[in-house]
């Protein structure tokens, strides 16, 4: 199968090591997102801000964008208590994917890896040799994906088109 290899097989991803390089990315892009947000604070209320007539719009710029970080920050910051508290559930082929499931999709294509979490979706982790995405349940493959069970099939629309898939298995 293309696309697929012993060492990308679901039962070797250790979902302990997936969830703690999760934790740490959302705790990464929090730090960096702080950053930029007090940077762009900073630079908001400076003297040299300060308008030179009435079309400068600089500073106004300046502010609505610290905020929209701040915002940002927030999100982040709930983002990492959830995960922070998340516990991992073991699935099988009689459990429907629900948080914390290690979900492998396949189609023609190859075999693709899905974990579902309750914060940082778009993430992309790499646990030994296999890459997996991270799903939200409000995400809309998250929505496709809860409730469903291995063996199950699945339409994912995608921006170049549906594309069809098995549930190949859930961990």
């Amino acid at each position: 199968m293309a696309g697929h290899s012993p060492t990308d097989d679901p039962a070797t991803i250790d979902k302990a090591v997936l969830l703690e390089r999760l934790r740490q990315s959302a705790a990464d892009e929090l730090e960096q997102v702080t950053a930029s947000q007090q940077a762009t604070a900073a630079g908001a209320t400076h003297a040299e801000s300060r308008p030179e007539n009435d079309k400068d719009t600089r500073a106004l710029e300046s502010s609505y964008l610290a905020r929209g970080l701040a915002s940002r920050v927030q999100d982040m910051r709930d983002a990492v208590a959830v995960l922070e508290r998340l516990a991992l559930r073991e699935f099988d082929d009689e459990t429907p994917i629900a948080l914390t499931a290690l979900v492998t999709l396949e189609d023609e294509q190859g075999q693709v890896h899905h974990f579902v979490a309750p914060a940082a979706g778009g993430q992309r982790l790499q646990v030994g040799e296999a890459v997996i995405s991270v799903v939200t349940p409000r995400s809309p493959l998250g929505k496709v994906l809860i409730g469903k069970y291995a063996g199950d099939d699945v339409d994912v629309r995608t921006p170049s088109g549906t594309r069809f898939f098995s549930v190949a298995a859930v961990r």
